[in-house]
């Protein structure tokens, strides 16, 4: 049998061979002359025919990419998901890969809500292998509503605002959610927050609707603006955070933050928009920020520890705070705090402790350094009878324990008579309290004056006005000869 009866019907990627070795295009291919004998079939593949493989794979693979691609643009749902030909062009500045939420249907208009577009990236980056930074673009506005953005993330996050994002102005948006929140972030570690713009809580309409503002209207919780919560190793820093509903920032619970470059601004006379709130927290830094809102600059609030704060520009306001503790006889312990190197400008009141009747626990190894005081209403302050309250508090007997605290290089103007006041417990006096290089003068001129009550400690050079803390040892002895008498006194 020749070799020419053997010749049979093959087909190679679009040729037609026949019996009679006439070549016949495929419709969709051009024609090639190919013989192939079947004693040869199984003998290994010329380069050509391996080549001619391996293109012909690769055209199917980029088929297939292409059809993948135009399926992610088809869907019509309303969460929007970037395809993996955008990705591919998305920006890897610093090893991670930048997407905008105007990728996920953001309008950044101002008018239009684009609070899906926020989630959808945000859960998109977060479940990424790759460190992904999420965008709010520059000269955009994006009305954000109520947000729970999740976390722990897979890697760390960077979500970077130069652009603004601005609050619903009407509190009935909140119905149906939680009125304590806007932006909240829970259970986010290892996260960026950086850029330059602007979150704007829109505050007015809910100042005129608080009870503090007007007493007939009822008093409710308003929003804070950013949230963190159960978060680890936070990063912080330049940006603008204006007009809050109520507080600012908040971190609670929270552990390894760092705070930088802020401008956190709102009306004097808006309630309750204390700038940065740290409760329940520990291993913070607050610097170089400039807070002038209508309540506590930075509040540090129950069990927390070692914070720092520093740098700070503060006022008006109700200045740096401790406090308040023990509210509604509860526990609270506060320790191993240190504000320096800070200026406070009229404000109603300069470094605080304040405290409720009736709590327990303790506010010690607090030192304030370095400030600078310029018309400030009470620069030193500790009040073991805080109360915030429409009607008197009632008297009690228990309270926060204060000591070891220290004023160190104290100076400035007092806008009120009293610069030093120190109103403490009858039962848990104030006691280690040191003063060292204090000079207040009044605003006005003249000389200030100082005030205590069951306060002790030490005082250490050049102290204006006049130091007005009894003696350590004295209360020592005191209670010592109580206790004697206490003993010798006859049974009954």
């Amino acid at each position: 049998m020749t070799s020419l009866a053997l010749r049979q019907n093959y087909t190679c990627r679009g040729v037609f061979l026949d019996k009679t070795n006439q070549r016949t295009s495929s419709p969709s291919s051009s024609a090639v002359s190919v013989m192939v004998d079947p004693r040869r079939a199984g003998a290994r593949s010329s380069p050509g025919e391996t080549l001619s493989r391996f293109m012909s794979a690769a055209a199917i693979l980029l088929l297939l990419l292409l059809l993948f691609d135009a399926l992610l643009r088809i869907d019509a749902r309303p969460e929007y998901s970037p395809s993996p030909m955008q990705l591919l062009r998305s920006d890897h500045r610093d090893g991670k890969v930048a997407i905008s939420v105007d990728e996920f249907g953001a309008k950044g208009n101002g008018l239009d809500d684009d609070t899906a577009a926020f989630k959808s990236a945000w859960d998109y980056a977060c479940s990424s292998p790759i460190r992904m930074g999420i965008n709010f673009l520059a000269s955009n506005v994006y009305l954000i509503n109520p947000i729970y953005i999740g976390g722990p993330c897979i890697s760390k996050m960077i979500l970077t605002i130069s652009g603004t994002i601005i609050a619903p102005s009407d509190p009935e948006i909140w119905d149906g959610h939680d009125p304590r929140k806007w932006i909240y972030f829970h259970g986010v570690n290892e996260i960026v927050v950086r850029g330059g713009g602007t979150v704007n809580g829109m505050g007015h309409e809910w100042w005129s609707r608080s009870c503090k503002r007007n007493a007939t209207n009822p008093c409710r919780h308003a929003p804070t603006a950013i949230t963190f919560h159960r978060s680890k190793h936070v990063i912080l820093q330049d940006l603008n955070v204006f007009n809050s509903q109520q507080m600012h920032v908040a971190f609670t619970s929270c552990s390894h933050v760092r705070v930088s470059r802020l401008k956190v601004i709102a009306p004097a006379e808006s309630p309750n928009t204390d700038g940065i709130h740290i409760s329940e927290s520990r291993s913070i830094v607050v610097e170089g920020s400039i807070i002038s809102t209508g309540d506590d600059c930075i509040s540090i609030v129950g069990n927390s520890s070692n914070i720092q704060v520093k740098g700070i520009v503060c006022g008006p306001g109700h200045g740096i705070s401790i406090g308040s503790l023990g509210k509604s006889n509860s526990f609270s312990k506060v320790h191993h705090i240190l504000v320096e190197k800070s200026l406070i400008i009229n404000s109603e009141n300069g470094l605080r402790i304040k405290t409720w009747q009736g709590g327990s626990g303790y506010a010690r190894n607090i030192k304030f350094r370095n400030i600078q005081m310029s018309n400030v209403s009470n620069p030193i302050i500790i009040d073991q009878y805080y109360c915030d309250s429409l009607s008197p508090c009632e008297n009690q007997t228990s309270a926060v324990e204060v000591h070891d605290i220290a004023f160190v290089g104290i100076k400035g103007t007092s806008a009120t008579q009293n610069a030093i006041a120190f109103s403490c417990s009858d039962s848990a006096p104030c006691e280690k309290i040191l003063l060292t290089d204090i000079q207040l003068l009044l605003e006005s001129g003249g000389n200030a004056t100082a005030y205590c009550w069951k306060a002790s400690g030490s005082s250490s050079g050049l102290i204006t006005p006049p130091s007005c803390l009894s003696s350590g040892l004295f209360n020592l002895i005191k209670q010592k000869a109580n206790s004697i008498e206490g003993s010798s006194s006859p049974s009954r």
